[in-house]
């Protein structure tokens, strides 16, 4: 029955990888649960395994002291002299207890403490041993499905493979084998503890040092990798001997390398790029296949880049879905603005003209008072042209300003612009008033066209006031009181004996 016992132990230990002293002591603990159960006692217990004979004893334990102040726990120097004659204070005397009356209650509580124990042993040997090996990559084969979830055989443990460490492209099947990198170990997790990746960009730095012996070796390091699993991996590589090629070390003699990767993503495309510590190389080369025609950096503190392309490039350099630029910035690790050509001298364009155009300050808004200028101003509308192309629920978010205001505002912007639009249609005929007169002025002539240009001019204002005025024929003999008289009478009618007679000298 001992041997029994004890070889039972030993399988338990070999199969959850635990050593027996583990075993037995969940043994013991059990033992000291199901007794203080059964006893109904507070006393201290202890539990004791016998590998000869296999018997589990329990003792209860009391602590000699001077005066008993816990009956419970302690016991005096006499009570314990009774007992164990050479007793001294601070010795335990230990007192057993039957164990065959537990009944069947305190074996069920022992068993599934015994069980509770060997998990946490259990938990706490996986947890240190898999903690260390995170990134690393193995072979699992698909145990069954929970939910979305994947449960892999790891040999001595099960795994994770969570709906979110799974290729988006890829179907498993129960049975199958898969090549997973491990990503975490959960020491608090109920299930699996370990949990494993196909979609981590770690997959593939793996994959490549198993193909690439320069890679294994070090001669070519991979310096990051950014990935989108199912779809398409950026990994940039560098070489520490300058004979090596990295790019072509890592595709290898006609793609073999390479398309071995490939296969084992199930035909995830990968996109090799030559490292390069400066930034902008760097981002020109991640961009690819696109061809960037120059790149800038915006905003170093927060490392932004602006990357402009031709036209025709510009989806190729997005990519499907912004795929491409989006990879490129995880790989470079800066937040990338692409524009085309066109985009961006349009951009130029309308900075140039924002920095020419006239401004007019809100002062010059009639009815408006200073403090309702101040509250616009506060909230960075400097101008009466940006004001102008505002909505009215957007000046309403300006603190106290309310639908009043915002009326008020309406009418002195649009009187104005009013007042603006007249005095633009008056500006033209003023011009042409100032023209005029320029051209009638004494002013010394470039040449004999503009000299014969003024008096044609002169001559036909002229012209123009002769005509306007009444004609008149004056004799010879009339003096200037008597045409002067004949003017005053426009009324009258004078033929030319009439005017003789009034000619005639006064008797």
């Amino acid at each position: 029955m001992a041997n029994l016992l004890y070889q039972q132990i030993e399988m338990l230990s070999r199969e959850k990888h635990i050593e027996a002293t583990v075993v037995v002591s969940a043994i013991e603990d059990a033992m000291v649960v199901a007794a203080r159960k059964y006893y109904k006692t507070e006393e201290d217990l202890r539990a004791k395994f016998n590998p000869e004979t296999g018997q589990v004893d329990v003792y209860s334990v009391h602590v000699v002291v001077e005066e008993v102040t816990d009956p419970k726990k302690e016991v005096s120097l006499a009570e314990a002299k009774k007992k164990n004659p050479a007793a001294e204070i601070g010795t335990e005397i230990t007192a057993a207890k039957p164990t065959d009356v537990l009944g069947r209650i305190a074996a069920q509580t022992a068993k599934q403490v015994i069980l509770q124990k060997v998990r946490e042993a259990e938990r706490d040997t996986i947890y240190n041993e898999y903690h260390t090996r995170v990134g690393e990559l193995v072979t699992v084969i698909v145990k069954r499905a929970e939910g979305p979830d994947l449960i892999v055989d790891m040999g001595r443990t099960e795994a994770r493979l969570p709906k979110r460490e799974q290729s988006k492209l890829e179907t498993y099947n129960i049975g199958e084998r898969l090549r997973v990198v491990i990503k975490m170990v959960d020491r608090a997790a109920k299930g699996p503890q370990v949990i494993v990746s196909r979609a981590d960009a770690s997959l593939v730095q793996r994959l490549f040092e198993m193909e690439v012996p320069e890679i294994y070796d070090g001669t070519v390091q991979i310096r990051h990798a950014a990935r989108e699993a199912g779809e398409r991996t950026k990994v940039a590589v560098a070489s520490r001997d300058k004979d090596v090629d990295p790019v072509g070390a890592c595709v290898g003699m006609k793609g073999m390398r390479v398309q071995s990767i490939i296969r084992e993503l199930r035909g995830e495309k990968i996109d090799i790029i030559p490292y390069s510590e400066e930034t902008v190389a760097f981002a020109q080369k991640a961009l690819s296949p696109a061809k960037v025609t120059r790149v800038q950096i915006t905003d170093p503190e927060n490392r932004k880049l602006e990357v402009i392309v031709e036209d025709s490039q510009l989806s190729l350099a997005i990519g499907k879905k912004g795929q491409n630029v989006r990879l490129a910035s995880k790989l470079i690790g800066w937040d990338i603005d692409i524009k085309s050509e066109e985009e961006k001298r349009q951009e130029i364009e309308e900075q140039m003209t924002a920095l020419t155009a006239p401004t007019t300050p809100l002062t010059a808004l009639a009815g408006v008072g200073a403090k309702t200028i101040e509250k616009i101003e506060a909230a960075g509308i400097t101008n009466v042209e940006k004001l102008a192309g505002m909505t009215p629920e957007q000046l309403m978010e300006i603190p106290g300003i309310g639908e009043k205001m915002v009326d008020k505002i309406y009418q002195a912007v649009n009187r104005f612009y009013e007042g603006g639009v007249e005095a633009a249609a008056a500006a033209p005929a003023g011009e042409n008033t100032d023209d005029v007169a320029v051209e009638g002025e004494a002013t010394p002539p470039e040449g004999e066209a503009a000299a014969e240009s003024a008096e044609v001019s002169a001559e036909s204002r002229e012209g123009a006031a002769a005509e306007e005025a009444p004609v008149e024929t004056v004799a010879e003999g009339e003096t200037a009181a008597e045409v002067v008289a004949v003017e005053e009478t426009p009324t009258a009618q004078h033929s030319e004996g009439e005017v003789k007679a009034e000619g005639e000298p006064r008797p």
